[in-house]
C-alpha cells in the first residue's frame, strides 16, 4: 500500500502543477501513472493486480466521462482519473471520484466566486462579464488528486 501511495503522491503533485501551469494534462504525465499503475499493481497483487488495474482505470475514466461529453472537462482529467485507477484499484476509485467531484464543485465555486467579482471590479460591462464566464477554464487535476489522495485514508493503519 505504501508504494501505491507514493505513485499517487507524485503523480498527483506532477499532474497539478502541470495543470496549474500549463492548463491541460499531458498524455506522457498520464500515460505513465498508468503503466507505473498496472505495473506496480502486477508486482503486488500478482495478474489479478494487472486486470484489477485496467478495470479500474475503466472505472475511473467513466466515472467523468459525462462532465467530458458535456464540454465541462478536458480530455486530460479524464485520463488522469482513468490512470488514477489503475494506481488505487477498484476498492478506491469509486470513492476517490465521489470525493474530487465534491471538492472540485467546491474549488470550482470558490474560483468562480473569486475571479467573477475580480472581474466585476474591474469591467462594468454585463456583456462582457458573461462572455469571459464561458471561456473561464478552472484546472480540475487538484480536485482529482485530493480526491484521491483522501481514498487512502481507511487504509492508514495498514501503511508500515
Amino acid at each position: 500500500m505504501n508504494s501505491l501511495f507514493l505513485i499517487a503522491a507524485l503523480v498527483g503533485v506532477i499532474a497539478t502543477a502541470e495543470d496549474l501551469w500549463r492548463q491541460r494534462i499531458s498524455n506522457v504525465v498520464t500515460g505513465c501513472a498508468f503503466c507505473a499503475g498496472v505495473c506496480a499493481r502486477t508486482v503486488i497483487y500478482g495478474v489479478d493486480g494487472a486486470l484489477e488495474a485496467m478495470l479500474a482505470a475503466m472505472l475511473g475514466s467513466a466515472a467523468f466521462l459525462v462532465f467530458f461529453l458535456a464540454g465541462g472537462m478536458g480530455g486530460g482529467d479524464i485520463k488522469l482519473m482513468g490512470a488514477f485507477g489503475a494506481i488505487v484499484g477498484t476498492g478506491q476509485i469509486v470513492v476517490a471520484a465521489v470525493m474530487a467531484a465534491i471538492l472540485g464543485a467546491l474549488i470550482a465555486l470558490g474560483f468562480v466566486g473569486v475571479a467573477a467579482a475580480k472581474r466585476l471590479l474591474v469591467a462594468r460591462d454585463q456583456n462582457q462579464h458573461v462572455l469571459w464566464l464561458r471561456k473561464l477554464s478552472i484546472p480540475y487535476a487538484p480536485a482529482i488528486t485530493l480526491g484521491v489522495w483522501i481514498s487512502f485514508v481507511p487504509y492508514l493503519p495498514y501503511f508500515d
